[in-house]
């Protein structure tokens, strides 16, 4: 495919352009076989100073950062800016965009010339008429181990690398994916290009001490929760909070006590092996509420109809053909839903702009897996709105096996039909939502990279 590139290339220019991106990528690569290997010693470290480190969070959760608003429009080159927004996985995807849409807006509003965008993304990105130097999203979506899908990766950088030193853009912008961008990320700033993360990581939750390669890294991140702006600033990393992009653009919610509202909604993910793992004990506790409570609708809705086939084995499976399966509008069945059982994950956002009570569950493979993530996550909780709300708000179970089956149904039990309970949780999801913040938070991001640009 071809890329619009600036003509002023020497001819030798690709040669020196390549044999420097090898050699990055290359250090790259060496560089995560390292911190691959000093992993165990890393997470000794970790848990020796665990406990301090949760105290630290403690008091970083008790702050509430309003979001930024940029400074006024100020001039910006005459010429078209060129703009590097790479994705490499969907929800990622669907945040750069609206991203890309942001920034066209806010430029033609300020009547500069159209951006000349560079990116790593999908179909989603190529539909936006973005020229695309790779694909990592279809390749996350395959779900391939990591060390499967290391050459992919590297060749990825490699050209990505060349292309950069060739285009020259104004400003870089990875959203989320810290795996791999943070690698890129080191590549271009020591190319000296300008970089700005969309998303800022959840390093705040595990293996913190990723953050110190962050901040040499990126410039600035952009953060989403309103308590990140403390934790990175004692971590030396500048940021910008622009609040949860999940917010914008979600349609208007029915009132929580709509007689509407009658249903339980199962959300056990979009990925196919958290489906697996979460949709059958799902599944057998909504069964456990229709034996109590005969007549409950159960709804599973999903935004993947790929996912089709594997749901209907587990609902066969499950003889579960109670369950109605809807897929693309999640709105429309969350506003017809008086309570929900979910996975963690940005679904939770959903779940808070229509007011629902929910369980929020993450089952994990095996008792090893449920026995390390107690011990290196650093957060109190794991769903973030509890987080933003420093209690918790949604009862949440991480755990192996069976698990807290009994709990699970007490409180799904209160959450459908116990109305002094519903009244209390209402109050407090509408005291977390003043918390997050407001939504707008593209188009805040947009205006606030368009104001990093140097004139």
């Amino acid at each position: 495919m071809t890329v619009a590139l600036p003509s002023a290339l020497g001819a030798h220019e690709p040669a020196r352009h390549a044999f420097g991106a090898r050699r990055a990528v290359a250090g790259e690569v060496a560089r995560a076989a390292g911190n691959a290997l000093g992993l165990p010693f890393r997470a000794a470290g970790y848990l020796l100073q665990k406990n301090a480190l949760r105290r630290a969070l403690a008091a970083d959760l008790e702050s509430v950062a309003s979001v930024a608003e940029a400074p006024a429009p100020r001039a910006l080159p005459a010429r078209a800016l060129r703009l590097f927004i790479a994705s490499a996985e969907p929800s990622g995807e669907h945040h750069a965009v609206r991203l890309i849409h942001a920034l066209r807006a806010e430029l033609a509003r300020l009547g500069a010339p159209a951006p000349e965008i560079l990116a790593l993304g999908g179909a989603a990105t190529r539909a936006e008429g973005v020229e695309t130097l790779g694909d990592p999203v279809a390749r996350a979506a395959m779900g391939l181990d990591p060390l499967r899908s290391l050459p992919f990766y590297a060749r990825l950088l490699t050209h990505t690398a060349e292309s950069l030193a060739r285009f020259q853009p104004d400003l870089c912008v990875p959203v989320d994916s810290p795996a791999l961008f943070v690698p890129l990320a080191r590549i271009t700033r020591r190319a000296g290009l300008r970089n700005v993360h969309f998303v800022a990581p959840q390093y705040w939750a595990w293996a913190p001490w990723r953050v110190h390669a962050y901040r040499e890294a990126f410039e600035r991140a952009l953060t989403i929760l309103p308590f990140e702006p403390a934790w990175y600033a004692r971590h030396g990393v500048p940021t910008l909070h622009v609040g949860h992009p999940a917010l914008d653009g979600l349609p208007p919610a029915p009132p929580p006590d709509d007689p509407r509202r009658t249903s339980l909604v199962l959300l056990p993910g979009s990925r196919g092996s958290v489906v697996a793992r979460n949709l059958p004990w799902m599944l057998a506790r909504a069964a456990e509420l229709r034996a109590r409570h005969p007549g409950l609708e159960v709804v599973l809705p999903h935004a993947r109809a790929e996912r089709r086939a594997e749901i209907e084995a587990l609902l066969r499976a499950a003889g579960a053909d109670w369950v109605r399966l809807a897929f693309g509008d999640l709105h429309g069945e969350l506003g017809r839903a008086r309570a929900a059982l979910s996975v963690s994950g940005t679904v939770l956002i959903d779940l808070l702009h229509q007011r629902l009570p929910a369980a929020v569950i993450y089952r994990l493979d095996g008792a090893t897996g449920a026995r390390i993530a107690n011990q290196i996550l650093s957060v109190p909780w794991f769903a973030s709105l509890n987080l933003v709300a420093r209690r918790a708000v949604y009862w949440e179970a991480c755990f192996h096996g069976e698990g807290p089956r009994a709990q699970c149904l007490a409180h799904l039990e209160q959450a459908l039909f116990d109305d002094a309970f519903r009244a209390r949780n209402l109050a407090e999801l509408e005291a977390v939502a003043a918390r997050l913040g407001p939504s707008g938070a593209v188009a805040r991001a947009a205006r606030q990279l368009l104001s990093l640009i140097p004139t």
